[in-house]
């Protein structure tokens, strides 16, 4: 081989070395274009987005739905008062059996609806001071039948306006009696000192404001106080021997010739004047009843006689409380004037209708007879009773 084929050989070799040194550099570019990619990963989180897309789609859902609820709210409130949409409100103390207050109370809404073109709503609360809660609550659309402390409370606390006041039998007034039973041995006032006491509702003017200012006027103290459902129930707690004595509302009985007279004749005048025995209608009578020369006996035990027929012969009339303003038809605060009149003519003729006696003028309901219209002065002497007592609005009821 000569010299010179030797150098050509030897210059090519060299060349082929420097060209593999020189593309040593991509390399490089590899690891570049790698990092590169693992740059795009690191951005691929950006897909992220999707979950912000949903985000946004429930949050348009949720203003939607309030959108929805604050129109219907708005519709409600246009919606004229006793309309289908926005009956009025009648509220009922649940003194009786709430299944009978609904029953009679849809026979006089049926009534009024009648007389007046307006959708009522018949509602028995829990309790007395839920009835007031209620008319507070919903100042603009309510009518309450409340007692005469329940007026005074719910006109103290939120300005609720009497309408009328019931009539039974003619008189505008009732009273409280104290129970015991017939063999107890208890015989006057005094001896209610440390005894078991069963009341109908703190905010009942017979069951208990006015015999709790009676009692304390004697000094007497009584003993654990029981709480039960209604004044027919306090009757039969004292029937059942739960507590020693009971009070619940006395209506004064029917009878033959006269009108019984307060003060006057004894709260049983009936005793030993005959037989008693019950009507078709569930009527208490004694000697066949006025009509035959007899009594209706109107006092609370009985409305309990369907559980307890003997309840009479089992508990006696220890005294009465003085006499009491009758109960109410009152309205809310707000509620329109004009319409408030033409509800109360309404319920006026309601009272003298046959409807009535299966509903308020019925004596195992309210045992209405009429309503008179009345001033907000007639309840002052239960604001009196309750000054004595040192009982105020947020006593009974609690913070406004």
């Amino acid at each position: 081989m000569s010299t010179k084929r030797v150098l050509t050989l030897t210059v090519l070799f060299l060349m082929l070395a420097a060209l593999v040194v020189a593309c040593t550099p991509q390399t490089v570019e590899v690891t570049r274009v790698i990092t590169e990619t693992v740059t795009e990963e690191v951005e691929v989180p950006v897909e992220v987005e999707v979950p912000v897309e949903v985000t946004r789609v429930v949050t348009e859902t949720v203003v939607e739905t309030v959108v929805e609820t604050v129109i219907e709210e708005v519709m409600a409130e246009l919606a004229p008062l006793g309309s289908e949409e926005r009956p009025i409100k009648v509220l009922f103390v649940p003194s009786v059996e709430a299944a009978l207050i609904v029953t009679g109370g849809e026979v006089m809404a049926d009534a009024l609806h009648e007389a007046t073109g307006l959708y009522y709503e018949v509602i028995v609360p829990t309790s007395y001071a839920a009835t007031v809660e209620e008319m507070c609550a919903s100042p603009e659309d309510t009518i309450g039948f409340i007692p005469a402390q329940g007026y005074v409370l719910a006109n103290e606390r939120c300005g609720v306006t009497v309408g009328g006041a019931a009539v039974r039998q003619g008189l505008p007034w009732y009273t409280a009696m104290f129970v015991v039973r017939a063999d107890s041995d208890i015989e006057t006032l005094e001896d209610l000192e440390g005894r078991t006491w069963a009341i109908p509702s703190y905010t009942s003017t017979s069951g208990y404001l006015y015999p709790l200012a009676m009692l304390r006027e004697a000094g007497i103290e009584p003993g654990e106080i029981t709480e039960v459902p209604g004044h027919p129930a306090a009757m039969l707690a004292v029937y059942s021997e739960d507590v020693d004595f009971g009070t619940a509302f006395f209506s004064p009985p029917l009878m033959a010739g006269r009108t019984w007279t307060y003060g006057v004749d004894d709260p049983e005048i009936w005793r030993d004047a005959g037989e008693l025995t019950f009507n078709d209608s569930g009527h208490s009578l004694i000697g066949g009843g006025p009509a035959e020369g007899g009594f209706r006996i109107l006092d609370a035990r009985a409305s309990a006689t369907s559980t307890a027929p003997d309840i009479f012969d089992q508990t006696r009339i220890l005294a009465l409380t003085p006499q009491i303003p009758n109960d109410t038809v009152s309205f809310g605060p707000r509620f329109p004037l004009s319409l408030a009149q033409e509800i109360v003519d309404a319920l006026v003729v309601f009272t003298r209708s046959e409807a009535c006696a299966q509903s308020i003028c019925a004596q195992d309901f309210y045992a209405w007879t009429g309503i008179d219209p009345v001033r907000d002065s007639f309840y002052d002497p239960v604001r009196a009773a309750m000054e004595a007592l040192g009982i105020t609005e947020e006593d009974v009821l609690g913070p406004g």
